[in-house]
């Protein structure tokens, strides 16, 4: 809810120029050079490895990640939005305006146990919010490598608030220019200047080989030690430049490529500046020209290739097996010693992670160790076994570009046997390993706590437990008057579970007995079960554990998670499982516990607006609600249209905020309001007396109001507005106008406000446009657009029902979808004399059902 200042001359107008696609891409693509800028200078004066930048979203609920430095983005994936009320390290700094500095894991861990469960890895990092004046755009998080039982030195500190000091300036000034700051894009990349060998020269030449004319470039002439300016354009003085084997060489090379017609490179060593030998490499290939003399010719290119080819060379000469990953873990290098080491040719795992490249690594324990060294910037080794059974040490040796891998034969560790079967049991594609359930686990315990419903909970269980177990069915049961009802089941066969549904919680069945007795109930194959529940209905699986969800001593439900193959469950898995249910069992109590609220806080606000507007034979009336999408969170927004004896009052407001205390204080004033109207106080009265009944309550919450009192016969009004948008005003012509209403301060905020009067006329066929700030308003923007663009939306529309016209400034507006406040419009029009009135159709999509009412 915004408060409104009156706006002398107000009128039609020309429409304010709406910002183009083009403009908002330009503004966006500006406000990420500016977080480029930030962090760039940030990493380097902190000394840092890596870093990102959070933006505040649109909607101010969430912090979106905007820029990132030194990591791949899909080390952050579950980070990539992230709500400022949550615990973790960059919202704490964003809400307090303080920077938050974790040394290491067990700090983070101390801290923010939520974060230390996505990310249990050792580093330390520093978030600073960026900040101009009152304002709080965002937040720059930094990071380095442990350091525990140390602080944030002063220079750091002082580097750091300076970058940030830097952005919040600049986007300060943009937002003073009333360019939007907020972001609600994907995250790009920022790349880091790395340490690298020098680049590779290239020449460019067209030899004909038989003639020897050889038109070359500056930088070819230079790379063999000839003045570009001199050369004569022939061959053999190139080929007078070239050792081991002379121009002899040279030539074989060139007329070996003529005739065969295929790509052929070939190394020359040519004479440097010293006399030593300088490497070349030579592409050269036949032209497919339709020139008769092709067979003549041949282009190319000579690298300068450098210590690049040098350090090549030496690697491949190593017999261990030496591996380059990218940032995002793909394999950008991989020496041949490792393909014969792995078993595999290097075009099968270039460009792939070895993860997926290699089944026999897909465990996700092992792509935790590559997370784990990436984000800690500290070597990390494992040892592997492979399917032809040799024993494998991977040691991982990361920097901010990536990460340098050494893989070298071993013999198997303590304990291990010869055979696989020997130490391990045999794993199928239905039981991965215990340390990827566990990741996995670690994973759905981050996303649990973003899920905010039952459905939602549900949903992310469903997600996470099936990968991380390798399960094929699930069910989770909730308890409802002593009764089971299922909340989400996926992998069952259609109608399977139809026969469970509303089973006491006496029945002899295991989800059941499991809730009951409060302990996990496993059985490794489908024999177990039929014996221990005879008659028990049974599908294609073969394995099942059924997991009682109880929280805080609650019988919350039952989570049933099955297997298509029989499964042996581990001392370790067994714990990891029972674990899990109390982690899901919270997050259903806390999640159904929200929905109660919700429904109730829901029901309220329902409850207070009316449910039926009075008929009238010399007055239409449509009016329009829809509640916010954005946070489940309920608004103050409300209209009313009252018989006041001597005419007929209209009245729209909105009590600030979201919350059960804003609908309160919503039902109190819309009460308020009628009782003033009806008593006969005229509209100034109205509205003097509700701004004073609020301020004797003190809710603690202003609101803003436009009351006006209309004589239909007539068309004469009288309007009073306390800090709420100005009314439009559409007349028979079509042609509308923002009204000048003069206005007051808003509700509650002085009891001894006054509210002037101004006189309007509503001709016959026009019609009076009431409405709430969550119609017009835009993030970022000046009010007085969105009132314009709706303006213009509304003298735009075609001559139709008054129901259309609430329909059409609903969808022009974008409201239907995605908004963040709630939105109350309230249209009343004078019909036209002798005239039909219009058929009214029904809502708009998304609208309150109860709203279409005249």
């Amino acid at each position: 809810m915004t408060g409104v200042a009156p706006r002398p001359g107000a009128g039609p107008g020309p429409l304010r120029a709406v910002r183009s696609e083009a403009d908002v891409d330009q503004e966006r693509d500006a406000i990420l050079a500016d977080c480029s800028a930030c962090l760039d200078s940030a990493v380097r004066g902190t000394g840092a490895y890596a870093g990102v930048v959070y933006l505040r979203s649109p909607d101010r609920r969430s912090l979106v990640l905007a820029k990132v430095a030194g990591l791949a983005l899909s080390l952050l994936g579950p980070w990539s939005r992230v709500p400022v009320t949550g615990a973790l390290p960059a919202p704490e700094a964003y809400r307090t305006g303080r920077t938050v500095f974790l040394a290491d894991d067990g700090d983070t861990m101390r801290r923010f146990p939520q974060l230390a469960l996505g990310m249990p890895y050792a580093y330390a990092s520093a978030s600073a919010p960026v900040r101009s004046g009152s304002e709080t755009f965002g937040v720059v998080c930094v990071m380095w490598p442990a350091s525990p039982g140390r602080g944030l030195p002063p220079s750091r500190r002082r580097s750091l608030r300076a970058a940030t000091q830097r952005l919040g300036n600049a986007l300060g000034a943009r937002l003073a220019r009333g360019t939007p700051v907020d972001y609600d894009g994907p995250p790009t990349v920022t790349l880091l200047p790395a340490n690298t060998f020098p680049l590779i020269r290239v020449g460019l030449f067209d030899w004909n080989v038989a003639t020897g004319d050889f038109d070359a470039d500056e930088e070819l002439c230079e790379l063999f030690g000839v003045d570009p300016a001199g050369f004569d354009r022939r061959a053999t003085t190139l080929a007078a430049r070239v050792l081991s084997g002379g121009g002899q060489e040279f030539r074989d090379a060139a007329r070996q490529a003529v005739a065969t017609g295929r790509v052929l490179a070939w190394r020359l060593q040519v004479a440097g500046p010293d006399g030593a030998g300088q490497p070349l490499e030579v592409w050269g290939r036949v032209p497919h020209e339709d020139s008769g003399d092709r067979s003549r010719h041949l282009v190319g290119a000579v690298l300068d290739l450098g210590a690049g080819a040098a350090a090549a060379e030496a690697v491949e000469r190593l017999r261990d097996g030496v591996f380059s990953l990218d940032p995002g873990g793909r394999i950008t290098y991989a020496s041949r010693n490792l393909a014969d080491l792995l078993g595999v040719r290097l075009e099968d795992v270039l460009g792939r992670t070895p993860w997926e490249a290699l089944p026999w690594l897909a465990d996700p324990s092992y792509e935790d160790r590559y997370r784990a060294a990436m984000l800690s910037q500290q070597p990390g080794s494992f040892l592997a076994r492979t399917p032809r059974d040799r024993w494998l040490a991977f040691s991982l040796y990361p920097d901010p570009y990536g990460l340098t891998g050494k893989v070298v034969p071993v013999g198997p560790p303590p304990g291990a046997g010869a055979h696989p079967a020997e130490t391990d049991p045999v794993r199928t594609e239905a039981e991965p390993p215990r340390l990827g359930a566990i990741y996995h686990v670690l994973q759905m315990a981050g996303a649990l706590t973003e899920a905010v419903s039952v459905g939602e909970v549900c949903e992310v269980v469903a997600d996470q437990i099936l990968p991380a177990f390798g399960g094929r069915e699930l069910a989770i049961y909730v308890v409802r008057d002593k009764r089971f009802f299922l909340a989400l089941q996926t992998g069952y066969p259609e109608g399977f579970l139809d026969r469970f549904e509303g089973v006491p919680l006496d029945a002899s069945l295991p989800g059941v007995e499991a809730l009951t007795h409060g302990v996990p109930i496993f059985f490794e194959s489908a024999e177990e079960l039929a014996t221990a529940y005879p008659g028990i209905a049974l599908d294609e699986m073969s394995a099942w554990a059924f997991l009682p969800l109880i929280a805080s001593d609650r019988s919350v439900g039952s989570c049933i998670l099955g297997f298509d193959r029989n499964h042996v469950f581990t001392p370790e898995e067994r714990s990891v499982l029972t674990a899990l249910s109390g982690l899901i069992a919270q997050a259903l109590e806390r999640a159904r516990l929200y929905d109660t609220e919700f429904a109730l806080a829901r029901g309220l606000q329902h409850a207070l607006l009316p449910h039926r507007l009075p008929k009238m034979p010399d007055l239409e009336v449509v009016a329009r609600y829809l509640p916010g999408t954005q946070g489940m969170e309920i608004g103050g927004d409300w209209y009313d249209v009252i018989d006041t004896g001597r005419g007929v009052g209209l009245v729209i407001g909105d009590v600030e905020g979201h919350s059960v205390a804003a609908a309160g204080t919503m039902g109190q004033l819309r009460s308020a309001v009628r009782a003033f109207a009806t008593g006969g106080q005229r509209p100034d009265e109205v509205v003097r007396c509700t701004n004073r009944l609020l301020a004797d309550l003190d809710p603690g919450l202003f609101a803003s109001c436009c009351y006006i009192e209309l004589d239909p016969a007539t068309g004469t009004a009288a309007a009073v507005r306390a800090g709420h948008p100005p009314p439009l005003l559409r007349g028979p012509d079509g042609r509308t106008a923002v009204l000048d209403v003069a206005g007051g301060t808003l509700l509650g905020v002085d009891p001894a406000a006054e509210y002037p009067v101004t006189r309007l006329a509503l001709e016959a066929g026009s019609v009076l446009a009431l409405y709430t700030d969550g119609l017009v308003e835009e993030v970022g923007a000046d009010l007085d657009r969105g009132i314009d663009r709706m303006r213009a939306s509304l003298s735009q529309a075609p001559d139709a029902s008054l129901a259309e016209l609430a329909d059409r400034m609903l969808l022009d507006a974008g409201r239907l979808t995605e908004r963040a406040d709630d939105v109350a419009v309230l249209l009343t029009r004078r019909p036209v004399a002798g005239a039909a009135p219009p058929k009214t159709p029904g809502p708009a999509p998304g609208a309150e059902p109860s709203a279409d009412l005249r």
